[in-house]
């Protein structure tokens, strides 16, 4: 109850969470929701103009754009959902056993956490999917690797801060194994600054997604992935102003969103902000 009425009392959040909640909607529920085939070619219908049959128009193909944007939400949070599931459970995991165990291990882990985070992440992320070849798994897997050593680095510091307290000390006093002194004691009190990165880092890997998608290097045509529409229809947007315009407007609305969401979080759950 207290954290409903902590909700209520953040406006933004609300908000985020409103537009959050449409998103994934419309990505459970594309096919009862999406008027049309996706990738229905309908070439005498190629940039129709918004109308009462296409409500957000057609693409050069003849596509129904608004179709194609909601199969996109389905596709782009899936790619989210999945990097940050691997990116939280792997980093978490590595960060653990290297702030607890330390040593000649813990150290090594970290020097590759460090090399990791000194290189820009899309710098990273495009070199790693330039090797791979596109496509959604390829994009998925580029995305994992720069996203993990944050989770890491932060669930280190946060083993480091939690294994100097007087309750894991009686712990040790008592005879407890490390292992269930690190699950138990360590874990479960460290991950709260894990899961409110982790909200934030939704809506940046779908941006980050997209991005990909528009240089050539993650969703291939004929995918209705966001950033890849944009990228066609960059080449139209003085005949069909329409065809890129609210692709790019999905995108900013659910950053935006998993953003507001992400800083509500933060704000209730983390008491120095309360």
């Amino acid at each position: 109850m207290k954290v409903i009425k902590r909700v209520g009392k953040e406006p933004l959040a609300l908000v985020g969470m409103g537009v959050v909640l449409l998103i994934v909607c419309a990505a459970l529920f594309a096919e009862q929701i999406a008027p049309y085939d996706p990738l229905e070619v309908n070439l005498p219908n190629r940039l129709q103009p918004l109308n009462r049959k296409h409500l957000l128009g057609t693409d050069n193909l003849g596509r129904d754009i608004l179709s194609r944007i909601i199969y996109g939400a389905r596709i782009d949070l899936s790619i989210s959902l999945v990097v940050i599931s691997i990116a939280l459970s792997t980093g978490m995991a590595l960060g653990a056993i290297a702030g607890y165990f330390r040593g000649g291990i813990g150290a090594a882990i970290m020097r590759v956490v460090d090399i990791f985070l000194s290189i820009p992440y899309l710098l990273f992320a495009m070199a790693i999917s330039a090797a791979l070849g596109g496509g959604l798994q390829n994009t998925a897997i580029a995305l994992v690797v720069p996203t993990m050593p944050v989770y890491a680095r932060l669930m280190y510091g946060q083993v480091l801060l939690i294994s100097e307290n007087d309750y894991v000390e009686a712990a040790r006093a008592l005879g407890a194994r490390k292992i269930s002194i690190l699950v138990r004691h360590i874990i479960l009190n460290a991950i709260y600054p894990l899961i409110i990165q982790a909200s934030l880092d939704i809506g940046n890997v779908i941006m980050w997604a997209s991005s990909l998608s528009f240089i050539g290097l993650g969703a291939q045509p004929p995918t209705p992935e966001w950033g890849a529409m944009v990228s066609l229809g960059r080449q139209y947007l003085r005949l069909a102003w329409w065809y890129p315009t609210f692709s790019g407007l999905a995108i900013f609305l659910t950053v935006m969103g998993f953003n507001l969401m992400g800083d509500g979080i933060r704000d209730i759950f983390d008491p120095r902000l309360r």
